[in-house]
């Protein structure tokens, strides 16, 4: 287990009880989810928009249309905080109070820088694998013309707080005999049935790697 001492802007305040600083529960987090949720301001006013991310080792990729804000922003060096959060089931108290849900949720600090190159290529080829695993082998790589198009930016896992929701309900004592089923649910993730393009040439069977996919992502 890798764990850390959170600096104080990354250290929980609400339900401290609930912070996770182990390394390797963040991998896991970042390894099944999909979008995250990048902010930025951005002439006095804050944004917060849905991003496509993939982790890398100790960064975490994106990548968007040179024209974003967004993007700009970041390319140009605007602090962020990239919000990962994956919702795992509810938990149905006997009091609408104490009803809430398992999550794990991720704040990442820092600053991204834009990557280039080789190393952008790489990123994007990291990207599709993480998003559509498999796909990288058989649909066409980027042109000159989509690659200037797209920024490819790195956050590094530099400064993060975790904090995790797991526990079964905690109703208050004198709710205990109240006459209601208490417990949790579980919600699972997971990929429906793959329809073909209305103007799919040819007979193309859906690749085997998609079927894999609702077992794969939980």
């Amino acid at each position: 287990m890798t764990s850390r001492q959170p600096a104080p802007r990354t250290q929980v305040r609400r339900l401290p009880g609930k912070q996770v600083d182990d390394r390797a529960a963040l991998d896991a987090l970042l390894a099944n989810a999909l979008i995250a949720h990048a902010a930025v301001v951005d002439g006095g006013q804050p944004y917060v928009l849905p991003v496509a991310v993939a982790p890398d080792g100790d960064r975490v990729l994106s990548h968007g249309s040179t024209a974003s804000r967004l993007f700009r922003a970041l390319a140009d060096g605007a602090p962020t905080c990239l919000t990962v959060t994956v919702v795992d089931g509810l938990v149905l108290a006997r009091s609408q109070f104490e009803s809430s849900m398992h999550y794990r949720s991720a704040v990442l600090l820092g600053r991204c820088s834009v990557l280039t190159g080789d190393d952008k290529m790489r990123a994007l080829r990291v990207l599709t694998e993480h998003l559509m695993p498999g796909r990288a082998t058989d649909a066409r790589p980027p042109s000159n013309r989509e690659l200037a198009a797209t920024t490819v930016l790195a956050l590094p896992l530099d400064e993060w707080s975790l904090k995790v929701s797991d526990a079964p309900p905690e109703d208050d004592p004198t709710d205990l005999d109240r006459p209601v089923w208490a417990g949790t649910v579980a919600l699972h993730h997971v990929w429906g049935s793959a329809t073909p393009a209305p103007d799919l040439v040819g007979n193309h069977p859906v690749p085997a790697y998609v079927g894999a996919w609702p077992q794969g992502r939980t």
